[in-house]
Formats: structure tokens, sequence, C-alpha cells
């Protein structure tokens, strides 16, 4: 193993005024990084009605679109974990910060179903360099009792996407094009790669010595899930997103055909949505800090479910699918950042890139399918049984949780 070249990144007793101000350096890049890649992922769903009719993209296929991003993530986050391990995290999320960038300006160019599939699995490239390495970013920068604060306060740039990203995107696209929205998340993502680039350190971790070869990729991840936390985070990550990807992909189209909203109202409820994130993220972040992070997990996912099983009962009119949608957010909160916090501590610094590249790779092959199962659910059954379906994986996740992660010892302070 060998260490980073730039100074330590110190503990509490150390910390600092330029310390704080360089942390907040760290937060504000991830936050941009975090803002533009999940709002680029999320706008997927409310501008699906815009792409079917600018595209001519049936409903059966647009759910291929999503998963074609999902898949390719997955192997490139599978590619790209060794390395970062090997190289430092801070050249990884410059490499895919800028390669996202140019992916989303590419975005206008799509004509049709194939050359947007393509544009997403460029995107779904950069996808995969990035998504690992920022999480395992805070895991080398932060001590494991600040990682569900500083994770709270780096995936509100998840919520904002929801208050404003989507929202604003969904707009654009309505009254531009679908392309539109795709512009706006270049912009940040270029200001992402800007701060990286000015601010943000390589943290003095361990990395590994391990060459940078396909056999020793391959015997990292075989080690990997060898181990019985490494294989039970992967599965509740997969079963997580193909939750999500039941609940979230159909909400817009079916909030359209039944409960007559509109572009406008389909935003409004994505913006009431990210509000619940922003108020609960941090919070529930930092709450995970001084409880522990299994029992929030814990009850975010049976909320969850009984939220998932009950949304087409409740959810009449755009008052009431805001609300169920705001409801549904403050569950996500509960477990997002207290999970990833957990994640981060179950292996040494210098495995922690290839194994968060190998839980998101798996979990984004979870939403991908899920993306995949919902458009089959809900072109012969309707929303109501894409609900069904996401409320039994929730609850997968639960019980993978219980069973198969441990809860790490707080590192003291």
């Amino acid at each position: 193993m060998r260490s980073g070249d730039d100074p330590p990144s110190g503990d509490d007793s150390t910390r600092g005024g330029a310390r704080r101000w360089a942390d907040f350096g760290v937060l504000a890049a991830l936050w941009a990084m975090v803002f533009a890649s999940s709002s680029q992922v999320m706008i997927m769903a409310p501008i699906l009605p815009r792409i079917h009719d600018e595209l001519g993209v049936s409903p059966a296929l647009s759910g291929s679109l999503i998963s074609g991003y999902a898949v390719t993530l997955s192997v490139f986050a599978l590619v790209t974990g060794p390395i970062s391990d090997r190289v430092g995290r801070r050249a990884v999320l410059l490499w895919g910060s800028g390669a996202m960038a140019v992916a989303l300006l590419l975005h206008p160019f799509a004509v049709d179903f194939a050359t947007l599939l393509g544009v997403r699995i460029l995107a779904g490239i950069a996808g995969g360099v990035l998504t690992g390495s920022a999480v395992s970013f805070v895991g080398d920068h932060f001590p494991y009792h600040r990682r569900g604060w500083a994770n709270g306060w780096v995936m509100s740039g998840f919520a904002l996407g929801q208050v404003v990203g989507v929202p604003l995107g969904t707009i654009l696209a309505a009254r531009h094009g679908f392309a539109a929205a795709f512009l706006l998340f270049a912009a940040v993502m270029a200001t992402a790669f800007v701060l990286v680039l000015l601010v943000v350190p390589q943290p003095r971790v361990e990395r590994a010595d391990r060459p940078l070869t396909l056999a020793s990729g391959l015997a990292e991840y075989a080690a990997l899930l060898s181990m019985r936390p490494a294989r039970g985070a992967a599965l509740v990550y997969a079963s997580m997103f193909f939750a999500v990807s039941n609940f979230v992909v159909y909400l817009p189209s079916w909030a359209e055909a039944e409960l007559d909203l509109d572009a406008s109202g389909v935003a409004t409820m994505f913006a009431v949505g990210g509000v619940a994130s922003v108020l609960f993220g941090p919070t529930a972040g930092k709450l995970s800090d001084r409880i522990g992070r299994r029992p929030l997990i814990l009850v975010s996912c049976l909320a969850g479910a009984l939220h998932f099983a009950t949304t087409t009962v409740f959810a009449r009119g755009a008052a009431s699918a805001a609300i169920m949608f705001f409801l549904a957010m403050v569950i996500l909160a509960l477990r997002l950042s207290p999970l990833q916090a957990l994640l981060t501590a179950l292996v040494p610094d210098a495995r922690r890139g290839a194994f968060m590249s190998l839980v998101v790779a798996v979990g984004q092959i979870g939403g991908g399918l899920g993306a995949g199962v919902a458009g089959l659910l809900y072109t012969e059954f309707g929303y109501g049984a894409c609900t069904i379906a996401a409320a039994a994986a929730i609850l997968v996740t639960a019980w993978l949780v219980w069973h198969e992660l441990p809860e790490p010892a707080r590192d003291g302070a």
C-alpha cells in the first residue's frame, strides 16, 4: 500500500479555520457534482412524455433509455473502482466530471431513439467514472463519525436537484425541447469540474499497490465478493434501486394520464419532494452519526414499503400526489445518507473505491432491471402494479440490511 502525496486530512483536534474552509470547498464541489449527475438521471422520468412526442419513442421502449444508462454506468463503475484506489479519487473525479459535461452537451444532437440511446450510454460511461468515486471521497476525507453529516450535505445536491433542477428542467423541456434540460445540467457539471480542479485535494489515505490489469481487477472483485458484508451491501443497493425505479419511472406518466397533471404539475410534485430531502437529508445523516446507521435505514425501508403500496390509494389529485411524493422523499432521506456512511466503513481505505464501485454497479443493474420490469408492469397492468413491486423490493432491502450489514464501531470524537 502507498499513501497520497497531499497533506493529511487530520482530525477534529487539528481542525482550524483553514481546514473548515477546505471542507467547505470539498462539499461544494461534490454537491455540484451530485446535483448535476443526479438531476440528469431524475429528469428522464418527468420528460419521458416529451421524448415520446418529439422522437416518437413508444412507452414500452422508453424504459430502455434508463436501462441502457444504468448498464453502462455499472460496467464503467467496475472499471473505475480499482483505478481510483490506485491513482487517487481526485484524478478520477476530474475525468468523470469533465466527461459528463461533454456527454450532456451532446443531447441536442439526438434526433431519434437510437441516437438518444447512444448519448445516454455516453453519459452512463461518465456516470460510471463518477459514482463510486464521489462516495468514496467522502470516506477518504471525513472521519467516520462525521460521514453521515458530510453525506447529508453532499446528497442535499440530489435534493435540490428535485427542488430546482428537475422542475426547471421539466419546464425547459416543455418549452424548448427535451434537450434543453441537459444543457442546464451540463453547465452545473462544468462548474463542478472547475471546483474539483481548484479546491479538492487528494486525501492522504492508503492507496492500492496492485497492478492495473484486468486480472488484478477481477481478483479484487472476487475477493470483495467473498466477504459477506460486501455481498450484502451489493444486494442491498440492487434491491433498493429496483424498488425506486418501479416507483419513480412511470409516476409522471401515471400522474399525467390518471390525475390530469400537466408538465408544470409534475414539476411541482418533484419540487415538493425535493424540499423534503433538503429539510431531512442532512438531519438524518447527522442523527445517524449519533444513534447508528442501521436503525434509520430499517425504519425507512419499512415505512417505504407501506408508502409505495398505498400511493395509488391516496394520490387522487395534484395536492395529494405532491403530499405522497413529499413523504416518499422524507422516507428516502432517512435511508440514503446513513447507508452511504455505513458502506464507506466496511472495507479498508485502499479497497474503498473498488468496493463502492461494485456496490453501485450492482445497484444500477437492479435499477435498470427495475425500469424494465416497470415498463412491462405499467403497460400490462398499470402503475399500481409498479408500486406493489416497489414495496416488495424495499422489504427485501430491509431484510438484507438486518441480516447482512454490520454496524461499524464509531471512531470516537
